[in-house]
């Protein structure tokens, strides 16, 4: 009896346990897809709210219509400039009687000239192309010393006030002469036109350099003159690490400055001396009163100075790392 006893208490247990079991899966389950429910309607309520929009994108007809007119902005005012010239220009011929002449004989006579630029019948009778080319050279190898020279007496002069001072007085006094004024020195000096008319744009060259390097010089920050002596720093690595990244801006100005003088300077010098140069054409044409000649010269002039300009704008941008404005 009591081991019948004993033995249905063991199998009740046994069904209870099995029941407690049976229950806790069973609510195991239900939270598993009660949370699986949950995950489901959230994702379906991210999917349904509205997402923060993105900033609106301009259909490609209006993007279009927006290039184009910034194509005629850029386009229309130099257009407008030219045909104002060229207006000018045909009342002024129509006012003298032709003795100026009109736009469209210059730019028949243009043609003619620039069918051959580089033919050669002489040293005196010589296309338009190698006149351009010689004044060029002269032009290059004036600025290129002045170059030389420039900058590194600009550096010395907004490093050291003594040599600042020294300088200051000398720089003031030459530097307004006439490009003119230095050409009789330089046919004396030199018995020769032509390293004349490069002496002459060399002492032309040389003052916007030395001016703007020096005052770049000296509006380098105290503190970064205060830095370079706590760190003990030579001169070298002041010149190099420290100024010469400070002053590369004004540097740039100066030598953009010096390149207009020196083509300027050219022209003027080669009027003078004589030989092959642009400035020697526009006087040999005068000489033989063509008009039209003379006038396509300024405008080649004209051209090269403006192809200068912006290839040293250019330059300075990428080395300064900001908008050059001409």
């Amino acid at each position: 009896m009591v081991s019948a006893v004993f033995h249905n208490s063991l199998e009740a247990a046994a069904k209870a346990a099995r029941g407690g079991e049976r229950t806790r899966e069973s609510s195991a389950t239900h939270l598993i897809a009660d949370s699986a429910h949950q995950k489901g309607a959230t994702a379906q309520n991210d999917m349904t709210s509205p997402a923060i929009s993105a900033p609106p994108v301009a259909p490609p007809t209006a993007r279009r219509q927006w290039d184009a007119s910034a194509l005629w902005l850029g386009i229309l005012p130099p257009l407008l400039g030219l045909g104002l010239l060229v207006l000018v220009w045909e009342l002024v011929s129509m006012g003298t009687g032709a003795s100026i002449p009109s736009p469209k004989d210059t730019f028949t006579q243009a043609v003619q000239i620039f069918s051959d630029p580089f033919y050669s019948k002489g040293p005196n009778d010589q296309g338009v192309g190698w006149n351009v080319l010689s004044s060029l050279k002269r032009v290059a190898m004036g600025f290129g010393m002045a170059a030389i020279v420039g900058i590194p007496v600009g550096f010395l002069i907004g490093r050291f006030t003594f040599l600042s001072r020294m300088f200051n007085p000398l720089i003031s006094l030459l530097r307004p002469v006439s490009p003119l004024a230095w050409l009789p020195i330089g046919l004396l000096v030199f018995k020769g036109a032509n390293p004349a008319a490069i002496w002459t744009i060399f002492i032309c060259s040389i003052w916007p350099m030395i001016i703007n390097t020096a005052v770049g010089v000296q509006r380098v920050p105290q503190d970064y003159m205060n830095v370079a002596r706590v760190l003990n720093l030579s001169e070298w690595k002041i010149v190099t690490k420290i100024l010469f990244p400070a002053v590369l801006p004004y540097m740039l100005t100066g030598v953009r400055l010096a390149v207009g003088t020196a083509w300027l300077v050219i022209v003027a010098a080669e009027m003078l001396t004589g030989g092959v140069g642009i400035g020697f054409w526009v006087w040999d044409e005068w000489n033989n009163l063509n008009v039209k000649n003379i006038i396509i010269a300024i405008f080649v002039i004209g051209i090269v100075g403006l192809i200068l300009e912006y290839a040293l704008i250019k330059l300075a941008t990428a080395f300064t790392f900001e908008e050059v404005k001409n």
